[in-house]
């Protein structure tokens, strides 16, 4: 019979942690949900609030925590260049402090901890698509290199406390992911595509549009989360988490104007530093291990992702203001 738990999500009010608390919630667990609210909004979480089995912490995982928890989901740390950039400093101390707070609180109460990591390990990839034992090519002195070289370092860390203090720990390599509750300003190329063509604003596509991304819907890598979770206590990953069908960003922004019925003309800015020519996910690992797989194609995914967007249009949100073209994370 399962045991009800009480679990941690840090990052709990951002686009994946809110949801992620939606679930685990529906499964009957209680949750703590932790955000500083840096790029988690109070929005995402409003349903919630009021649940007999849910609160909401503010907190900085930089700083030490003392809760008693069963499991951790450390999701905390901002994930698009727009928000990663604006301060690198914090976003490395996020990776790497707030990795060692909570795999300090972990020890302690001997709970079970997940590390959200990240496609970004693998850089901009010279093998295809990336399986777990690929290192990667990653720049550690560029722009990117504060949320690139703070999740590799998280994940170090992970490991160590594995090997040194015997921790149960689960490492999930997720790979672009969209859906409701996505930040409109963010740089990711779905919402900002999204944004633009509901708006009728040109479609800022970085280099010629040839580059490639694989994009899973939520719900999908959710699924992905709690598989990994429950998996056996040897199953420590990382395990690579992302569909493995790939767009180019031309044909992803074509689907878009196709399901928008939008006239939004195309236009083609300079590439961004670093920015990966190809990143697509080998997700054996996950099929064999966790029998997972995504399995919303991408155009039922964008419907869903777009009416979010037509809502907060319609109630003339603040946060859909765009005033001038920013870089992508595609």
């Amino acid at each position: 019979m399962r045991r009800e738990k009480t679990i941690l999500i840090t990052g709990g009010a951002g686009f994946l942690g809110s949801h992620l608390c939606d679930r685990l919630l529906s499964d009957g667990h209680d949750i703590i949900c932790l955000d500083n609210l840096f790029t988690g909004s109070k929005r995402n979480i409003e349903h919630l609030i009021g649940h007999p089995r849910f609160e909401f912490m503010r907190h900085d995982v930089t700083f030490p925590l003392y809760v008693e928890v069963d499991e951790i989901y450390n999701l905390a740390c901002p994930a698009s260049p727009v928000h990663y950039q604006h301060d690198p400093v914090q976003t490395t101390k996020t990776s790497v402090h707030g990795a060692i707070n909570m795999l300090g609180l972990a020890k302690r109460l001997k709970a079970k901890i997940f590390q959200a990591s990240t496609s970004e390990v693998y850089g901009d990839p010279s093998t295809h698509p990336q399986p777990e034992e690929y290192w990667g090519n990653v720049n550690p002195i560029g722009p990117r290199s504060c949320y690139d070289e703070g999740k590799r370092c998280a994940e170090t860390l992970f490991f160590d406390y594995w090997r040194q203090h015997k921790l149960e720990i689960k490492v999930a390599r997720i790979f672009n992911t969209y859906g409701p509750r996505m930040h409109p300003n963010d740089g990711r190329v779905v919402s900002n595509f999204v944004v633009q063509a509901l708006k009728g604003e040109p479609i800022t596509i970085f280099g010629q549009g040839t580059q490639t991304r694989s994009f899973c819907y939520v719900d999908d890598l959710i699924e992905g989360f709690i598989r990994l979770m429950n998996s056996p206590k040897h199953v420590t990953g990382p395990v690579n988490l992302g569909s493995p069908g790939e767009f180019t960003m031309n044909e992803l922004a074509e689907l878009v104007l196709e399901l928008t019925g939008s006239k939004s003309k195309l236009i083609y800015l300079p590439l961004p530093q670093d920015d990966p020519k190809q990143r697509q996910p080998n997700i054996k690992l996950a099929r064999e291990t966790l029998n997972w797989a995504p399995t919303v194609p991408l155009k039922e995914g964008l419907r869903h992702t777009i009416g979010y967007f037509e809502r907060l249009l319609s109630e003339g949100s603040n946060a859909l203001r765009h005033p001038e073209p920013i870089p992508v994370e595609s």
